[in-house]
């Protein structure tokens, strides 16, 4: 009406509506092309075995939404019917022209904004029935909750009280309040979101298939059973001894308080409250050393199967971790994987739930009020800690991950084949993922295992409940999605021979990297531990710096430097919904 553009999304969430989106259109081409994505849409899902189905979000279905064909009855008529389809454009493409836009993207709230910024748009109204606090970096999000009842109980949180029309607001009052607001924001009045100060960021991720001919067979992958792998036996043995604190009469390299988001959108707000804690130095007398928040991609917006399970179980390994002293599970309120269903896979993979904390972003009122409860949670937790005791310790109390990058030479393989033997002989565990170069080394092959087909004995993320030796699924080649699945499996040292350039490390796990290949000696600034004389010293070097990091008395050069990431994987079958 006054030469603007509009752009609607997520392509998934009109299945079902195409009937009403079409019923005032430009052309036939228009309608045509929107129709093939519709198409394009399902049919790439297909391949992964997933459907349109997969879409509602647990706080959907909870209030009715129980299909998609209800949820995008809803979504539509984010078009009003006066207003024409006039083109359809490819996710991220720029919008040359007024008019209303259709762009093709996943259902994934933070996907669709991401792609609906880079095609030009420069405010985002966003429709949210349980009060969602997601917001775009450098572009305005104004959040237009649709109860007044939630909107009272998020009031610090969202924009625009929808409900206030069922309340007897005049609809054209409304309308013009919101508009109102949006010339405001538009001329840099700050939404409630900017004056939050948390945003999140995601482009449409990748997915793996492109048809459906290895469908099959991945759904019918035997799955690991968690039993360690027969190895050698070690020839050598090492004197190192380390100090660990004792928990529960266990011994442990750490005690850390996690955060764990339950879900992209709860992921941001989860940092900030680590932080907080991180500043207050909460419990830090009582012996907890910091406070750690994993935000991730996952848990809302993407295919359940093979990709969630993957994921819960990652999750839950985290939640029970070794370094882990206390954890508390936050949601951001309407995911697929909220409270309640990690509540369910911690039970059916055997977790005790009395360990745990529990918060809601929407449930406990906000940003602010959520904060409050997560931090007087977590200092209840610490007060009723025993004072913390230190026992010293052998290799048999080790659960060391062992993984390369790059090239990986006979006599590096060797060595970390005398490691594992050692180590798993004494007691402990030692992992390695399924894709580390180490695995394909005859040096190693042929000095630890005693079958010439292994298979992988831990799915990815799964916590390796028994000592030995592990090789944990690792579906893809990524080396972040790898190293997060790893250091769930309940590791609490990872040591990484690099061969070609330095890596990212992990925000729980210390990762240290060593290398023995000259070339490395330019990124001596980022290594910790360039491997010098006989190679027979080598594991010894090793040792000498994994005790360090133990007792605390060194941490990673690029864990200080905030080269950190974390990622979970898709896995072969998971894609956005």
């Amino acid at each position: 009406r006054n030469g603007g553009g509009a752009n609607l999304a997520e392509t998934d969430e009109l299945i079902g509506a195409e009937p009403y989106m079409l019923a005032n259109v430009r052309d036939l081409g228009t309608a045509r092309r929107f129709l093939e994505k519709i198409e394009i849409f399902k049919e790439r899902m297909g391949w992964h075995g997933a459907s349109a189905e997969g879409n509602p979000s647990g706080g959907n279905k909870y209030r009715g939404l129980y299909n998609i064909v209800l949820k995008s009855i809803g979504a539509a008529r984010k078009k009003d019917p006066a207003s024409r389809l006039d083109y359809v454009i490819e996710y991220g493409e720029l919008m040359r022209d007024a008019g209303y836009y259709f762009m093709d993207s996943p259902g994934n709230d933070l996907e669709s904004i991401a792609g609906q910024v880079a095609s030009g748009c420069n405010v985002i109204f966003f429709v949210t029935g349980n009060g969602s606090i997601t917001n775009f970096p450098f572009v305005p999000t104004i959040k237009v909750v649709t109860t007044t009842r939630r909107f009272e109980l998020l009031s610090r949180d969202m924009d625009v009280n929808a409900g206030a029309y069922q309340d007897g607001t005049p609809m054209d009052e409304l309308g013009q309040q919101t508009l109102d607001l949006t010339v405001n924001v538009a001329s840099g009045e700050r939404t409630v979101g900017e004056k939050a100060g948390h945003a999140q960021v995601q482009i449409w991720r990748n997915w793996q298939q492109t048809d459906a001919s290895q469908l099959q067979t991945l759904l019918n992958a035997p799955k690991p059973t968690g039993a360690p792998i027969v190895i050698q036996p070690a020839t050598t043995a090492s004197p190192v001894q380390f100090i660990m604190q004792q928990v529960n009469g266990q011994p442990t390299a750490d005690r850390i308080g996690l955060i764990l988001p339950t879900s992209l959108c709860s992921g941001q707000v989860a940092n900030m409250i680590a932080y907080h804690l991180n500043k207050q130095k909460l419990g830090q007398p009582e012996g907890i050393s910091r406070y750690v928040s994993l935000a991730h991609t996952e848990g809302c917006g993407n295919s359940g199967g093979s990709a969630e399970q993957m994921y819960a179980q990652a999750m839950v390994g985290y939640a029970f971790h070794p370094l882990v002293r206390h954890c508390l599970l936050l949601e951001h309120g309407c995911e697929k994987t909220h409270n309640d269903f990690m509540r369910h896979q911690i039970e059916n993979l055997g977790g005790d739930m009395d360990k745990l904390g529990f918060a809601s972003i929407q449930l406990d009122g906000g940003i602010e009020k959520v904060t409050e409860k997560v931090e007087a949670w977590f200092a209840d937790q610490i007060a009723k800690d025993a004072a913390p005791a230190t026992v010293q310790v052998g290799l048999g109390a080790l659960r060391l991950g062992l993984h390369t990058d790059g090239p990986v030479t006979n006599s590096v393989a060797t060595q970390l084949a005398d490691l594992t033997k050692m180590v798993v002989s004494a007691g402990g565990t030692v992992v390695v993922p399924e894709n580390a170069g180490l695995l394909s080394s005859a040096a190693y092959r042929d000095n630890v295992l005693t079958a010439v087909t292994v298979l992988p004995s831990l799915g990815y993320g799964e916590h390796a409940a028994q000592p030995g030796f592990h090789i944990m699924e690792a579906p893809t080649e990524h080396w972040v999605e790898t190293l997060t699945g790893f250091a769930a499996t309940g590791v609490q040292v990872i040591v990484a021979h690099v061969a070609d350039q330095p890596m990212q490390t992990h925000p729980l796990v210390p990762v240290l990297q060593v290398s023995a290949a000259e070339a490395m000696e330019s990124f001596a600034a980022d290594l910790d531990l360039l491997l010098d004389g006989a190679p027979a010293s080598w594991n010894e070097q090793i040792l000498g710096l994994v005790k360090r990091v133990i007792e605390h008395d060194y941490a990673p050069k690029l864990y200080q430097q905030g080269n950190i990431d974390f990622q979970f994987t898709r896995g072969l079958l998971g894609v956005s919904l």
